[in-house]
Formats: C-alpha cells, structure tokens, sequence
C-alpha cells in the first residue's frame, strides 16, 4: 500500500505575547492511501492542529509533511487555496453549512469549486438523504445537517477526508450512523479518511490509531482486530 501523508520532524508554535506556546512538537507519522486513521487524544492534546496543517489551513513552524510527493509546506497561500480546494474535504463538529442554501446546493456549492467532483445528488442518496435534497438546514435534525456535511465534503472527491470530532454535536445513536457512513465512504470509494476524537471506542474503528498527549505523539498502533461500525459502544 502506497504511503500518502508523512509528517517529518513537524513543529508548531503559536507566540501570544512573550509566551511560545509549542502546539505539537517533532510529530513523525505516516499514513497510507485508502486508511482509516484515528487521532486519539484529550483537548489540547494537538489533534487539531494536526488537521489544521494537513489540511493547508495552518502552516508549520519546523518539519516537513508530505501529501503524495509534494511538499505542501513549501506552498504559498495561492497553492494552499488550490490543494485545500481540490485534495481536502473537510467535517467538523458543527456542520458550518449556509443556511439560506438548501440541502443539495449546499453541496453542489462545494462541488462548483473542485476539479473532478462526484455527482451531488449520488452522494446524497448514498448518505441517505434522498428525500431531503430541497430542505434547508433548518428544517433538518443534527445528524442530518452532518450527513448533509459528509456528502458536500465526498462529493469534492477528495485525495483526503478529514473529520474533527464528527460526532461530538450528536447523541449516540445518530453518532454511531455518522461513523457508519464514513466507515462505509472510507470501503467504498477507497478514501484516506482521518478522524481526530477524544472517544478512545471511536478508536476501534480505525485501521491505525495515532495516541497524542501535550502535543506530542505517545505511541502509534495498526489494529489488527478492527471493529464495524455497529460493533462500537461508547
């Protein structure tokens, strides 16, 4: 399997006045093409930043990552807007969708800006929201704007999906539906997805789990006794 993300040496400061915070400190991890990987970890403890950098919406303070063969610490703000447009589809725990947009715009909006996008209303159907395509946000439950979310992010077609806390707005029931799907975008469409949690349950799910504390990576685990979905209690 073919490596897709490597994270050498990378470090992130953040100065407020005459303090410098060290957000993540020399973090070294690879991730391979098709994985499902979890970032485990209390708040504060970096996974967003983690995400935040990959995702080209924060730039390193030292260190190198690697998205395919490409340096993506040596873009400029041009090339950032280009990769975050056409390689990243973002979920986040509050589902940041326009709420004047109905449910599918909300997701052809997302599709207009992208290269080589996915069919909006295939992705929708396959999120289960067929009957639901012309409903605004408002009219829809928390899980419902989140699939809503998910769909707009698959539908980009992206090289990578990166989840924050998908379900950290949501009771269980609807959480365990949302890991199901991208459990499911993750099998079907071969996609890297990457979800940041505090939930160490969510963690079974993932076909390697990334344990952070203090910015620091603690240790890193492939699973060998992988769970479905269906299969996770928290």
């Amino acid at each position: 399997m073919e490596t897709i993300i490597k994270f050498e040496n990378v470090c992130k400061e953040y100065v407020m006045g005459e303090v410098t915070i060290d957000a993540i400190k020399n973090v070294n991890f690879t991730i391979d093409e098709g994985e499902m990987v979890i970032i485990l970890g209390a708040s504060g403890a970096g996974k967003t930043t983690i995400l935040n950098l990959l995702g080209g919406m924060d730039k390193v303070t030292s260190g190198a990552i690697l998205v395919g063969q490409n340096d993506i610490t040596n873009y400029n703000d041009i090339k950032l807007t280009d990769y975050r447009r056409n390689n990243i589809g973002f979920v986040f725990q509050f589902y940041n969708l326009i709420t004047n947009l109905n449910a599918l715009e909300n997701v052809e909006f997302a599709a207009d800006v992208c290269k080589e996008h996915l069919d909006p209303k295939e992705i929708m159907d396959k999120v289960g929201l067929k009957e639901r395509l012309y409903n605004f946000p408002s009219q829809l439950s928390g899980g419902e704007q989140q699939r809503v979310a998910i769909a707009r992010a698959i539908t980009k077609n992206p090289l990578l999906l990166l989840c924050d806390e998908p379900t950290g707005a949501l009771d269980y029931s609807t959480g365990k539906q949302v890991i199901k799907l991208l459990c499911e975008i993750n099998e079907q469409y071969k996609k890297t997805v990457i979800i940041i949690t505090h939930n160490p349950a969510i963690a079974e799910i993932g076909d390697k789990i990334i344990y952070m504390k203090s910015g620091q990576i603690i240790s890193i685990e492939k699973n060998s006794n992988k769970k479905r979905a269906e299969e996770v209690e928290w």
